[in-house]
């Protein structure tokens, strides 16, 4: 009789995926509200998406229980800051504290890939992506989660950034406007919830401009 082992992992994939498409004046960050484990739905109203400060915003993917630790981890630091430097932390700062916040745990390492989006200095929109260990680029766009492997694609096709070795080097943000970037990204969610079973119920958008931050939600197939 051959001997059987138990094996047990620490870490879960819940599913789910985030864009994030940089503009001239604006960012605009969406996610799915499905959290699932293998083949069950856990819930269809869990947002994925955490306000870290009044121009900056996280989209996160992967293990959950990471990602909420992640963010309490975060929202401890920003008070600390505040308490400190008597202001809230700008994107780029919050883009350097999260690198290293993750790279801190690199050896037992939070199971969360995230995007980062926000205003900068300048007011220009900037996305930042995200590996599990800290590893981050500015780009225009990005997609993190289950579904990125379609998603991706689609946003090169319709975005292609210029390549990073280019000289002089070229700006990140897209050309689209606003609600040109919103109907982008309705229309790559409604067909990622086609084919991935882990992307679906519902569709968050959250729309970071000059004037503050606002909130946008979109139905998506629900089986």
């Amino acid at each position: 009789m051959t001997k059987q082992q138990a094996n047990w992992s620490p870490y879960d994939n819940n599913g789910g995926s985030c864009v994030a498409i940089a503009g001239a004046d604006y960012c605009v960050i969406a996610a799915d509200t499905r959290m699932s484990t293998g083949y069950n739905i856990l819930t269809r109203e869990y947002s994925k998406i955490c306000k870290l400060a009044d121009k900056c915003v996280m989209a996160s993917s992967g293990f959950q229980a990471d990602v909420r630790a992640l963010q309490k981890q975060l929202a401890a630091r920003h008070l600390i800051y505040q308490h400190q430097h008597n202001k809230q932390m700008s994107c780029p700062a919050m883009a350097q504290l999260l690198s290293n916040t993750l790279y801190y745990k690199r050896f037992f390492p939070y199971y969360s890939f995230n995007v980062l989006g926000g205003l900068d200095n300048e007011g220009k929109g900037c996305v930042l992506t995200y590996d599990a260990v800290g590893s981050y680029e500015k780009v225009g766009y990005s997609s993190q989660g289950s579904g990125s492997t379609l998603i991706m694609p689609f946003l090169d096709n319709q975005l292609k950034s210029p390549s990073p070795l280019l000289l002089p080097a070229q700006d990140a943000v897209t050309p689209l406007v606003e609600a040109e970037a919103i109907d982008l990204v309705k229309t790559v969610f409604a067909s990622a919830s086609e084919r991935d079973i882990y992307t679906g119920d519902k569709l968050e958008l959250v729309i970071i401009n000059a004037a503050g931050i606002r909130r946008e939600y979109m139905e998506l197939r629900k089986d």
